[in-house]
């Protein structure tokens, strides 16, 4: 067992004060002694607890309108003695420098100011230099100073102190500096993306609050989740989130956030096997599972209308992992609540994220989220039959769901219903094969569909193959050096196509 250090005396500087009045408390009752500046020693003092000035330790003021408050010899060398060393206690002593023991400090709220939309001299004064200098200077002499970088380590904190009398052991000075390290190297990440915009010279992201999961895609891989998923849903239900459940979630948040009020989705390994849009949420849920009710069963499910209990009821008949909606009425969650796995979420946020990225060849692959959503204006009628009103509505409600779906991908669609998509494939015409039989199997009538893609058909084999099942529209991105020829397929089929200049692959 590590041998403990008492705590004898203390430095506090913090921006934050929430919580720290427990603290300050404890270790007064241990006898140890507060060392602090400006506000924090006023607050210190107004607890009723005896607190010395950093100021009369340095002979050094607050200097440049608080800029320079701790940069001082007499500060970061007693901090950074090594305890073991003889030559640098004979150093402390000649310049008359006390031990600190232990280091509680905050830093400026950089990414607040930054989201407040303050302007840059203010963002650039949230800046922290003292604070991320003591938190570096005490987690590396971790062998003799304890280290609290954030009010997060408070609660560890008090528990050391109240079982060991003011004292740490190495193991718990190493895990306070593990965790230090980890506040300031997210704080120099913040200030980097902040410095860097569109530049984008090197890649750095950070995120805190991890939460373990029961494992990876897999029963052998690890997996965990870092992030706040308590600003995008809350869980009212059900047992514990697994990684999968988190790709699936994702994706239906993204598909229902571009989706018009009253309707629902069924999600399936990231794809949405089930669509519909309608003017009651029975009829979007009872639309939406004829898509495919095979594949509904076990997938996840959104709306973006608060859940009645009639829909409720019907909803309780499949067997599904998660369902994900605004709110639900009293009497429709405890119809839902009647399987205790079975995952209840309340969306709070949507994706906001402008950035995606993913580990690849033992480096990092970067990309813009694609945010892009066509418009009717945007459309390019390429044929000489134009789309009708009713069509036109239908292709951007197709392409809406072609943009979320796996490629090669293709969807064919009605009456803002999803008859069936083909995704995943390694070619264009299997994907608009497997659609044509899944909508077939499922007692879809396709005469007067229309047909969405996710990226130039190279041939007219995909709209021949449409023609001949009934579907009457078509909409894809456009781009290939032979896109007449599908132009002139549709002419002389009296079919209409429409353009949106935008691919939307997936993988």
């Amino acid at each position: 067992m590590s041998v403990k250090k008492q705590i004898k005396t203390a430095l506090v500087s913090v921006y934050h004060k929430d919580g720290l009045d427990e603290i300050i408390t404890k270790l007064h009752e241990e006898g140890v002694k507060l060392l602090s500046t400006g506000g924090t020693r006023q607050f210190i003092e107004s607890l009723g607890i005896p607190c010395d000035a950093v100021e009369d330790l340095t002979s050094y003021p607050s200097i440049l309108g608080g800029r320079v408050k701790t940069l001082h010899p007499k500060v970061f060398g007693g901090i950074l003695s090594r305890r073991d060393s003889a030559q640098d206690d004979a150093q402390l002593k000649e310049y008359a420098i006390p031990e600190i023991d232990l280091v509680i400090v905050d830093l400026y709220p950089f990414e607040d100011t930054v989201a407040s939309g303050a302007d840059e001299s203010a963002i650039i004064e949230k800046i922290d230099i003292g604070g991320i200098s003591l938190i570096r200077a005490a987690a590396k002499n971790y062998k003799d100073v304890a280290i609290v970088a954030s009010k997060a380590q408070y609660a560890p904190l008090l528990e050391m102190l109240s079982k060991d009398e003011a004292s740490t052991t190495l193991e718990e000075r190493r895990w306070l500096a593990k965790e230090a390290f980890a506040v300031s190297s997210h704080y120099d990440t913040a200030i980097f993306n902040y410095f860097s915009a569109d530049e984008e010279s090197a890649f750095r992201a950070s995120y805190n609050d991890k939460k373990s999961l029961r494992y990876g895609e897999n029963p052998h891989q690890k997996g965990a989740f870092y992030g706040s998923l308590d600003t995008v849903f809350d869980q009212i239900h059900g047992k514990e989130i697994s990684y999968n459940n988190l790709l699936d979630i994702n994706a239906a948040i993204e598909l229902i956030g571009e989706l018009p009020a009253s309707s629902f989705v069924v999600m399936k390994h990231n794809n949405a096997c089930g669509v519909a849009t309608r003017p009651t949420l029975l009829e979007a849920w009872k639309d939406a599972l004829a898509g495919d009710p095979i594949s509904a069963f076990g997938g996840v499910l959104i709306t973006n209308r608060p859940v009645d209990l009639v829909t409720a009821e019907e909803i309780h008949k499949l067997f599904f992992e998660v369902i994900i909606a605004p709110s639900y009425d009293d009497e429709a969650l405890a119809v839902l609540s009647k399987k205790k796995n079975r995952i209840i979420l309340i969306q709070k946020d949507g994706v906001h994220t402008t950035k995606q990225f993913r580990s690849m060849l033992n480096g990092v692959l970067v990309q813009d989220r694609d945010v892009a959503k066509e418009t009717k204006e945007e459309l390019q009628v390429v044929t000489k039959k134009a789309p009708t009103a009713e069509e036109i509505d239908d292709m951007l409600f197709a392409n809406t769901l072609v943009k979320h779906s796996k490629s090669n991908a293709i969807v064919l669609a009605k009456g803002h219903q999803l008859f069936a998509s083909g995704v995943g494939q390694t070619s264009r015409v299997d994907a608009l094969k497997q659609a044509i039989e899944k909508a077939k199997s499922f007692g879809f009538d396709l005469h007067g569909a229309v047909m969405a893609s996710d990226a130039f058909f190279p041939f007219p084999d995909c709209v021949e193959i449409a023609d001949k099942e009934g579907i009457t529209a078509v909409i894809q991105p456009g781009g290939s050096i032979k896109d007449q020829l599908s132009f002139d397929y549709c002419d002389a089929h009296n079919m209409s196509m429409v353009l949106t200049g935008r691919r939307h692959f997936k993988h």
